[in-house]
């Protein structure tokens, strides 16, 4: 694995974090959130454009609330070509409940429709993917109970919960995949034990873990065409850091494979695979403020 280039692409807000990564009409899509800090009651989803590559990027929309702090923006396609955007909001009148999850959607990337609220009060979905025309989600409960609850839905707007895959310590949040045989993958954050790796097959009901011997924060990864997991987190140990790390599908251990200049308050990447380039985007505070950048990887194992 080679890291080609690694480049700030955003800076303009006091904040800029918390990203995600698209391929969609024939260009590199970026969503982050900005704000005035890591916690503030200001936060709004920038997403940019790049059709060379991620070399260069525009600003083509600007999503914010009145009513709320916009936090944890995801992307999907759906089926029918549709963009999706999964984002959360944590509320500024908490008098009857404090998050809530909405989708938006758009034809181009530009123009977005107004938020739909999706999924349950005070339940955070972390991430949609699509699997067999079907859309799987992971939520966690805010507050107590602790939980981390899987949902279906056949149109990104009807969620039905399908099962609690852990309770216990706090676990959060989580990246999922579907493996070519069907198989469900999870990688979870819990705080401040280690994350685990999860495993289940249809419908999805029983799950078995493992930890994977470290903590980690804003997982991502993707599954390669060799079959290899490679996640992108936040490693806690030493200094805290974004790297790539490969997942071991057997006995669930994490090894670095690659770390991303990057340090302090970082990490929540996406990943998007073309060929055996690798981009990913994620944001650190390495270089005083915190920035959102790219990084250019050749996995060389297409």
């Amino acid at each position: 694995m080679q890291l080609i280039a690694a480049r700030r692409i955003w800076q303009q807000a006091p904040h800029n974090a918390f990203t995600d990564l698209v391929y969609f009409n024939n260009a590199l899509w970026c969503v982050f959130r900005e704000g005035s800090a890591h916690i503030s009651t200001d936060g709004a989803f920038r997403i940019l454009r790049s059709t060379d590559n991620g070399t260069s990027w525009l600003s083509q929309a600007l999503i914010n609330a009145v009513d709320a702090d916009l936090r944890d923006a995801k992307f999907s396609i759906a089926p029918n070509g549709t963009l999706l955007l999964l984002g959360a909001g944590a509320l500024h009148d908490r008098s009857s409940y404090s998050h809530q999850s909405y989708i938006w959607r758009s034809n181009d990337g530009i123009h977005w429709s107004a938020p739909e609220p999706v999924g349950e009060k005070n339940v955070w979905l972390w991430r949609m993917t699509w699997q067999q025309q079907k859309l799987y989600a992971l939520g966690y409960g805010i507050g107590q109970p602790r939980f981390v609850r899987l949902y279906q839905s056949d149109d990104a707007r009807q969620f039905q919960p399908i099962t609690d895959v852990y309770q216990g310590s706090y676990a959060n949040e989580s990246g999922l995949l579907f493996a070519h045989d069907g198989t469900a993958l999870c990688l979870l954050r819990r705080d401040p034990d280690n994350g685990l790796f999860g495993k289940s097959v249809p419908p999805y009901t029983q799950w078995q873990w493992q930890d994977i011997g470290c903590r980690i924060g804003g997982p991502q990864w993707l599954q390669l065409p060799n079959g290899k997991l490679l996640a992108c987190v936040r490693l806690y140990d030493e200094q805290v850091r974004t790297s790539l790390c490969w997942l071991d599908a057997v006995n669930g251990s994490l090894t670095e494979a690659l770390t991303l200049p990057s340090s302090g308050d970082c990490s929540y990447a996406g990943m998007v695979l073309q060929g055996d380039t690798l981009y990913v985007s994620y944001y650190s505070s390495h270089e005083d403020q915190t920035a959102i950048y790219l990084a250019i990887v050749k996995t060389n194992s297409a």
